[in-house]
């Protein structure tokens, strides 16, 4: 190990310890309900009552050098305006607070803190890596978050967290059931760091489940320039002599791009072999970034949460944007992140609406998700309800409650679903090799 970079282990669960993980949730849920048994609605999570607008924040990053995610701030103002124009949720006004994290452990926990001063009775449809930083001052003040990305293993531990999607370890699971049955040797690069350690376990627990034999495992610098070495390397593990030819995984976050532009060079004597990923890593402006239907994603498998941006079921979600948005190029329907928000936005709706002419508080929304509600999506997802302990509470995912991914497929330059519905990944988590 030595020389190998240990980062902040974000988007990966903790699948060295699930026990500890499961047990330390329990011991938070328990923990947590003394608090609020004790001291009723905690300050700074009240929210005001009758008719005083209800206050909620939405944070992600914006114009940094690395991920940036400003379409889910934004669509949550154009939501507000939607909202208030049909009178509000049960009569009354919504307002939307805005957080720039910056990619940066100090800014988010300022937002963090921001919404506890604002009062703000949940935090919805938000992308930030630094959960270490934000959900402290969240949970100690009760403030729910709803609908965050799924970028980090605390939105699927923490009671306060009430996360929408199963973040990448259903993607990867999903993307290796996948590929099992169409294709050959399957190689996998991501980093060489301990938390890409964890990847090949995602991955080899659907290619397993599907009759398939583990991937190749390729380490790779997370902050290279080129990969060609990485590129050859997995060629020469996926063609051989197999009838089928195989399949490649990149995972490298961010730099999946600048692994692709080395691949598509080095596949020139290989065009049958085909690649996959998972959306996040890669979506539709991305595929439109590096050449469409001639770039390196065509015919690439690619697993995401939701139906694809076509899909009749996002109509509803589309037609807040163009009634509310006014033409803000910062929202894009195809975008995840700003699909992920819509849906957060339809949880909080709904516990909102449970409550009659009740008081809106952080304290109650948390309460009305806590008692069972069940929400509809429209069939974007399935049926969501948050239990005490959810069914993968024994690997060390407690709050994980959706389980399903789709398939798609890039051909002509778009992508397209690959194989009708979702697919459910609950049995292939629980059976994999997670210790």
């Amino acid at each position: 190990m030595t020389g190998r970079r240990r980062i902040r282990s974000t988007f990966l669960p903790p699948f060295n310890r699930p026990a500890r993980a499961t047990a330390l949730a329990a011991g938070a849920l328990v923990a947590f309900a003394s608090l609020t048994a004790g001291c009723g609605v905690v300050p700074g999570a009240t929210g005001g009552s009758g008719d005083d607008p209800i206050k909620v924040m939405t944070w992600a990053p914006q114009d940094t050098g690395a991920t940036n995610k400003p379409g889910m701030p934004a669509f949550a103002q154009a939501y507000a305006r939607w909202i208030n124009a049909q009178g509000g949720i049960n009569g009354r006004k919504l307002t939307v607070l805005t957080c720039n994290d910056h990619n940066d452990s100090v800014a988010a926990a300022k937002c963090a803190r921001r919404a506890v001063k604002e009062g703000v009775v949940a935090v919805v449809g938000s992308y930030s890596q630094y959960s270490d930083s934000f959900f402290p001052p969240l949970e100690g003040s009760g403030i729910p978050y709803i609908g965050g990305y799924g970028v980090t293993t605390d939105e699927f531990t923490s009671p306060l967290s009430y996360p929408v999607n199963g973040g990448a370890p259903t993607l990867l699971a999903g993307l290796g059931k996948a590929l099992a049955p169409s294709c050959g040797p399957v190689a996998l690069v991501r980093p060489d760091t301990i938390a890409g350690d964890e990847l090949p376990v995602l991955l080899d627990s659907g290619l397993t489940a599907g009759g398939h034999a583990t991937a190749a495992d390729l380490r790779a610098a997370e902050d290279a320039t080129e990969y060609s070495e990485q590129s050859e390397a997995a060629l020469k593990n996926t063609t051989g002599d197999s009838v089928k030819k195989g399949c490649v995984v990149p995972s490298i976050g961010d730099r999946t791009g600048t692994f692709m532009d080395s691949f598509r060079r080095a596949r020139e004597e290989y065009p049958e072999v085909r690649t996959g990923t998972v959306l996040g890593s890669v979506d539709q402006t991305v595929i439109d970034a590096s050449g469409g239907r001639s770039g390196p994603y065509e015919g690439s498998y690619i697993t995401g949460w939701y139906p694809v941006e076509t899909d009749a079921r996002w109509d509803a979600m589309k037609k807040v944007i163009s009634e509310k948005a006014f033409g803000d190029n910062r929202i894009d329907p195809a975008d995840a992140g700003v699909q992920t928000t819509w849906i957060a936005y339809t949880v909080f709706k709904a516990a909102v609406e449970s409550l009659g002419d009740g008081e809106v508080s952080a304290d109650s929304v948390r309460r009305a998700l806590d008692d069972g509600l069940k929400v509809s999506t429209g069939g974007l997802t399935p049926t969501l309800r948050w239990e005490f302990q959810a069914e993968l509470a024994s690997v060390g995912f407690p709050r994980l409650v959706n389980t399903d991914v789709t398939l798609q497929v890039v051909r002509g330059g778009r992508l397209v679903s690959a194989k009708k519905g979702f697919t459910d990944v609950t049995s292939t988590l629980k059976n994999a090799n997670l210790g």
